[in-house]
């Protein structure tokens, strides 16, 4: 049976499947805040199509938003990575420790 958390991680993985929104997580690690408009800078991709990637992974959890005046202004959610670190690394098989 699936639970609420199963639903929330596929969620954050998907959001990371599409080459635009992965670039904006990578943009977003490198600086601590973008507006959306700089993201248009960033891909080939229109003001629209650069508010809904960011939408997906508002909604996943692994981006943070906040109005500045007339502007809406992006940050990673440290928790959100936090989450999928987690996610991840119950995945990785146990290691054997070789003497």
């Amino acid at each position: 049976m699936r639970t609420a958390d199963d639903f929330a991680e596929v969620a954050m993985l998907r959001a990371l499947g599409h080459p635009v929104r992965l670039g904006i997580m990578r943009a977003l690690a490198a600086e601590p805040e973008i507006r959306a408009r700089e993201s248009t800078e960033l891909f080939d991709v229109t003001q629209s199509t650069i508010s809904q990637h960011l939408k997906v992974l508002r909604e996943a959890g692994l981006v943070a938003s906040r109005r500045q005046g007339a502007r809406i202004c992006y940050s990673v959610r440290p928790e959100g990575l936090t989450r999928l670190q987690r996610l991840l690394a119950r995945m990785q098989p146990a290691l054997a420790v070789t003497a």
